[in-house]
């Protein structure tokens, strides 16, 4: 029987503790029995969640020396800093070859430890920048479910845990195992780690009172439109290379990367919100061609514009209804 330590942490998400604990406590081998041994573990006796509970677990950190995998679960903001006992724990079972895992922002803590430098790495999409910030060293890829590196994982949200715990399932016992498992989580098995999460791209950033003010409401007024790089600057008043300069000192982005986000965002709400065509959607949001379009979205988005519309996409109110 495979065993499986979740480590406790102060703050710990407790959706992010239960989505690995459900899998892996339903998955069952082909006689029935239970195929692995969930353990809680922490630091402390008591724990503090987020939402105001406290969860007791009855073992401590030793737990995490004789366990076969190790979930690291995400933690609010405002935990404490991780204590040295915590980060020699990780580190001494990685050293012995432990499969360790992190949920959704788990990942800060495998990166703290340093058990994420040199390696490739996912979180939530919308702590990634952050991620990528705080631990240079780490490859962070905001775009993809989970990212297995062998002994080391990690997966995007509580939601992409069950996939990955899934694609551990696999891994360990086979696809009908694994299969069964699925099941039993009302899951697809078929998701694999590198589908594109989901992500919501916000208009890109307008600093106020920033004197380019002027000029992202007029871009935003012309996306359908060619707008060029010498364009840009010549609406701020300044030669393309000061333009390009001090865009990038108030936005922390270039001219052009600003501009596809934007009209990626555009994009977004035209599949959301109208029933146009993937080429009418492509020329109102400036990309000219279907394959422009659909290659520059699926970079910036992390999948397509078809499978974005099927996810988001919802039915209007018939006006004079009352729905």
């Amino acid at each position: 029987m495979h065993s499986v330590a979740i480590l406790l942490l102060d703050r710990v998400i407790p959706f992010d503790m239960a989505a690995p604990q459900q899998t892996f406590d339903w998955t069952r081998l082909p006689d029935g029995r239970p195929a692995y041994r969930v353990r809680l573990c922490a630091e402390t006796p008591e724990v503090a969640a987020d939402g105001g509970l406290f969860l007791r677990v009855d073992r401590g950190l030793e737990a995490l020396a004789d366990a076969d995998t190790i979930i690291v679960p995400g933690r609010a903001d405002g935990a404490s800093p991780l204590s040295p006992a915590v980060v020699t724990a990780l580190r001494r079972a990685a050293g012995a070859g432990t499969r360790i895992a992190s949920v959704c922002v788990g990942a800060f803590v495998l990166a703290e430890a340093g058990l994420l430098d040199g390696l490739r790495a996912t979180t939530h999409w919308a702590a990634a920048d952050r991620l990528a910030r705080d631990f240079p060293r780490v490859e962070v890829r905001p775009d993809v479910l989970y990212v297995d590196n062998g002994q080391i994982l990690t997966s995007a949200g509580a939601a992409a845990a069950l996939d990955m715990c899934l694609h551990m399932v696999r891994r360990d016992l086979g696809s009908v195992v694994a299969a069964n498992a699925a099941r039993m989580s009302v899951m697809p098995l078929e998701r694999e780690g590198g589908q594109a999460q989901f992500i919501v791209h916000e208009h890109p950033p307008v600093p106020r009172g920033s004197a380019f003010e002027p000029l992202f409401e007029w871009l935003e007024d012309n996306l359908a439109h060619e707008i060029t790089l010498g364009a840009m600057a010549a609406r701020a008043g300044m030669s393309e290379r000061t333009f390009g300069r001090r865009f990038r000192e108030q936005t922390g982005t270039t001219p052009v990367q600003w501009l596809l986000r934007a009209r990626v965002r555009r994009a977004q709400y035209l599949l959301e919100n109208s029933d146009h065509t993937v080429e009418r959607v492509a020329r109102q949001s400036g990309f000219g061609s279907p394959t422009a379009f659909r290659e520059r979205f699926r970079k910036v988005a992390g999948t397509t514009p078809h499978a974005y519309r099927a996810a988001f996409h919802g039915r209007r109110p018939v006006a004079g209804t009352g729905s």
